[in-house]
Parts: C-alpha cells; structure tokens; sequence
C-alpha cells in the first residue's frame, strides 16, 4: 500500500516545493539547510569545496513540505571532479520553485570596501566575491523566484550590511533579501516562514519523518570525508575521497563499515596513516563516534588507505560520489 502524501496527519491539503540552495564555496550553504532541517544531512568544515554532490534536506513546517537541495559551491572548474560538481549545482535549478543564492556577508563586506576584517584574508574574500558576481550573472538570466541570502552577518555593524544589500541589490534581481547567521541561527526563522509562503499546493514528495534523501552508505563515507578535512590541514583533504565498500553484521548483529580512503599521491598515503597510523585512528574514531551517534547503535569502522592517481578524472569515483559524469 502506497502512502497517501496530498494529506498529511491533520487531513489538511499540503504544499510542497523544491528549493535550490547555491553559492560560492564555503558561503554556509550546507550550514543553513542543517540548520532548517533541524539535524546533520551534509557535512560542514572550514574549507570551501567540502560538498561535492547535490543533498537534500528535507523540511516539514505546519502543512508545507521543503525539499532543499544542498549544491556543492560554484567556483571556476579545473578537473573533472571540479565540472561534476559545478554542474551538479546548476543542474539543481530544473524544475525547482525557488533558488536561493547564499552571500559570504564578511567576504562581500571586505572586496567592496565596506568593513574591514581581521579574520579574513583579502585574497579568499576577492575570490569568494568573484565566484558569487559569475553566479548573479547566470542568476539573473534565469526566470522564477529568487531569493538574496546574506549569510554571516554575525560580526557585522547593521549600518555595513544596509550598504551591501543597497550594493549588491543593484546587480541582483532579487525577490526577497535576508539577513542571517546560519551557525547561530539569527535570521533563520525569518528565512523559514518566508519560505513556507512561497511553496505551490502539492502532494509532499517524501514521508514526514524523512530527513534526506542520502544513502547510508554515502552518509557514511561522507562523514568520514568531513574527519579527514578537519583533521589534515595540508591541501590533501582536495585531493582525497572515501567510499563505503562493505556494510554488513558482525556475527553479534552489528554493524560493520568497511572503507576506503583514496588519494592521488604516493606521497599522501604517510600523511593519512600518520606516525604508527595515528592519524588514521584518530580519523577513524571521530567518524566512528558520530556514526553511532547517526545511527544509533554500535558501529565498527574500518578504514584503509590506497593510492590511486587520478581518482578525481575516473567516471567511477565520481559516480561513488554521488555525481552524474
């Protein structure tokens, strides 16, 4: 028996929209929709390109359903791995009822000359601001709703952040604009209701208690990913992936995770094990934490390290990411 989502519980008719999330790398993107969704569906680290493929966050508010799609950041593509996943992004447009673009307010403050920051270098603020301009130029070639996001507003005088929505409203066409801290959740409820108004009547696309439309086993390796960004500082964590491979019972009924970790370089694979393989355990037990903690019961996490040159060119590897090639 199929379930009837044109109702939900109350009996009332429902509506439901499909929402694409985008920005440049690192603009919060993925914290705002962990945010509205309320849990963990993508993985957040200081360093821009942590999403790599298209995730989906899903909403529940009163009658109305929201499907956020969470996009990897839009940036200029060098490698393979790099078109898949600007392309992804943009592909997240077809057939949505809303986009969201997700705007660095600290890094925009800075390339325009608004406000000063101690925190953020002039070099990543100039190329966030250049990936949002190319992004605002597709935009505004593009018909439907469009909402403006200032994101990070947290440190900013209200007087800076009226001049940058004045300055970047001249270049934006845009039919609503917010003022949010996706970390703290300033603005956010805001953001939501407005959200909610916007979506069309329509059958809900996913059960009520369905948060994402990721796979475990994706999660699984994805969280992973996110200990390995946040543990190694160096540029590896780019030139690494992970992948599920075995997910299977222990003869105790729990559950095993067997993966592997993939990197381009001989010369990576000592920076992944670290001295004696510490680095790796240290990796492995953080994941292994909040695995349990995802899924509720015990896990066993195994992790192996092997060198594969040239992963991120392989159709292979990038499908494993969740991304068409």
């Amino acid at each position: 028996m199929t379930a009837d989502l044109s109702k939900n519980k109350s009996g009332g008719t429902t509506k439901c929209g499909l929402i694409s999330v985008l920005g440049a790398p690192n603009a919060g993107k993925s914290t705002l929709v962990n945010r509205l969704v309320g849990a963990k569906v993508s993985i957040v680290t200081q360093k821009v390109q942590t999403t790599r493929a298209r995730i989906t966050g899903i909403v529940v508010q009163d009658q109305t359903q929201l499907v956020l799609i969470d996009t990897p950041g839009i940036f200029k593509p060098k490698r393979k791995l790099d078109r898949a996943m600007v392309g992804a992004a943009w592909d997240s447009l077809e057939g949505t009822d809303l986009a969201l673009l997700i705007v660095d307010a600290e890094a925009e403050l800075l390339e325009r000359g608004i406000a000063k920051s101690d925190r953020r270098s002039v070099a990543g603020a100039r190329k966030a601001h250049e990936d949002t301009k190319a992004i605002i130029n597709t935009l505004n070639d593009r018909s439907g709703p469009k909402f403006l996001i200032l994101n990070k507003i947290d440190q900013a005088p209200r007087e800076d952040l009226l001049a940058l929505i004045a300055a970047i409203s001249s270049e934006f066409q845009a039919d609503e604009t917010f003022l949010i801290s996706a970390a703290n959740g300033d603005g956010v409820q805001d953001l939501l209701q407005a959200l909610v108004t916007r979506m069309p009547e329509g059958p809900w696309l996913y059960p009520d208690d369905q948060l994402s439309n990721i796979s475990d086993r994706l999660m699984a390796a994805e969280v992973t990913r996110e200990k390995i960004f946040l543990r190694l500082h160096q540029e590896l964590p780019y030139e690494s992936t992970v992948e599920t491979e075995d997910w299977t019972r222990t003869k105790a009924g729990e559950l095993r995770i067997d993966q592997t970790v993939y990197v381009s370089r001989e010369g990576h694979k000592p920076i992944v094990l670290g001295k004696g393989g510490q680095t790796l355990k240290a990796i492995g037990e953080a994941a292994r934490k909040e695995l349990t903690e995802i899924y509720g019961e015990k896990v066993h996490l195994f992790l192996h390290v092997k060198v594969r040159e040239g992963w991120a060119e392989e159709n292979a590897r990038l499908r494993a990411l969740g991304l068409d090639v």
